[in-house]
């Protein structure tokens, strides 16, 4: 998955407390893999929720394979799963592969205008 347009960000291990925990917007996280085919699915809904809130909201890819760290650190034993953190803590997840409404319903009522 490669990160481009409205504020879409690649994640690591190593900078996940600075990018995710410390950012000043919600952050959604992709936490993926390249084998996983409902995540590959998933991709252009996750691009276009990244271009339509780009002002109000962060959306990170982390590819578990990678990053083992933090994707066991918040109990990823399954993919794809979708993670909102607000202020630094996790506040919605979404497991498996969801339709563009279902994020959608999911972000939305943690964005400010």
């Amino acid at each position: 998955m490669t990160p481009t347009g409205g504020r879409l960000i690649a994640v690591t291990d190593d900078d996940w407390d600075d990018r995710v925990l410390g950012g000043d917007l919600p952050v959604l996280v992709d936490f993926w893999a390249p084998w996983c085919v409902p995540c590959t699915k998933m991709e252009p809904a996750i691009h276009e929720l990244a271009e339509r809130h780009a002002d109000r909201l962060t959306v990170a890819t982390l590819n578990v394979d990678d990053n083992p760290g933090t994707a066991g650190r918040y109990d990823v034993l399954s993919l794809p799963t979708l993670v909102l953190f607000k202020g630094g803590a996790p506040v919605e997840r979404i497991t498996g592969a969801a339709k563009p409404k279902r994020l959608e319903a999911a972000v939305g009522p943690h964005l400010t205008d």
